[in-house]
């Protein structure tokens, strides 16, 4: 069994910072067992209704501008898992969650930047499966819990996002890497670590409005929602265990969790 877990992917120049984040991840994939597959629920890909990739091979996509051209010259093509994919739609399917099957799709940076960091062998096969637009927490704690079953198939389940992402705050000035860290981020990452460890679902679901400062660390959800994907993967009793905790810039919470079945 590969426990899912939950990683704060960052800026795309994780992949070329030195940071404590990047030096996590560098560890991932020696510290942790090796998966057969990996199917990641990344913050920038969302649809309607979930959608896993299976394209004939996976390519790299840049999604990001204005960063230095060794970024953009970063390439990370690992196996496609099209078995995965469609194992994954019938899962969701038997949930009553249909989904779809996307063969164009590559890995956006929210996939590739931490598994070139873990996996930089790129020889495990991935696929990527899609947020749901304009659905919350719960819904995707349901579309974690219907892929469940994947985890026993020594299927890594990887929700990659950022444990706050506040980026409004890039636009006082550019902060150095190692600023201090803000207060109200500290609140509201006390907050959800303490629930997440103690397998609090029923408050972390609600978080918007029970947590401190929830909608300034997350304007938006969609980098808070692949925590949820992770958590319902691992089953209806979790326990939880903080693997790191970093902050970039005063602000980006690096934090990464790993789940398991407690019952």
């Amino acid at each position: 069994m590969i426990e899912p877990m939950f990683i704060s992917h960052g800026s795309p120049m994780t992949a070329l910072m030195d940071s404590p984040a990047r030096h996590f991840l560098e560890r991932l994939g020696t510290d942790r067992p090796r998966p057969r597959a990996i199917l990641v629920a990344s913050a920038h890909w969302e649809r309607a209704s979930p959608c896993v990739s299976a394209p004939v091979s996976n390519t790299t996509i840049h999604d990001f501008h204005g960063f230095p051209p060794a970024l953009y010259a970063l390439r990370y093509d690992p196996p496609a898992a099209p078995e995965l994919a469609a194992r994954a739609v019938e899962l969701l399917g038997a949930s009553g969650i249909p989904g779809t099957i996307d063969h164009g799709r590559g890995l956006d940076h929210g996939a590739w930047v931490p598994l070139m960091l873990a996996y930089p062998d790129a020889d495990i096969p991935v696929a990527q499966i899609s947020l749901l637009a304009g659905q919350g927490p719960r819904h995707h704690l349901a579309m974690g819990a219907a892929l469940r079953p994947l985890v026993d198939q020594d299927v890594l389940v990887l929700g990659s996002g950022s444990f706050t992402h506040d980026l409004r705050r890039f636009g006082h000035g550019r902060a150095a890497l190692d600023a201090p860290e803000s207060a109200d981020v500290t609140e509201f990452s006390d907050w959800m670590d303490a629930r997440i460890v103690a397998g609090d679902a029923a408050s972390l679901v609600d978080y918007r409005t029970r947590a401190p400062f929830a909608a300034e660390e997350h304007p938006t959800e969609e980098h808070l929602l692949p925590l949820f994907v992770a958590m319902g993967a691992a089953g209806a009793d979790i326990t939880a265990r903080r693997l790191h905790r970093s902050v970039e810039f005063g602000f980006l919470r690096m934090d990464a969790y790993a789940f398991s079945h407690s019952g």
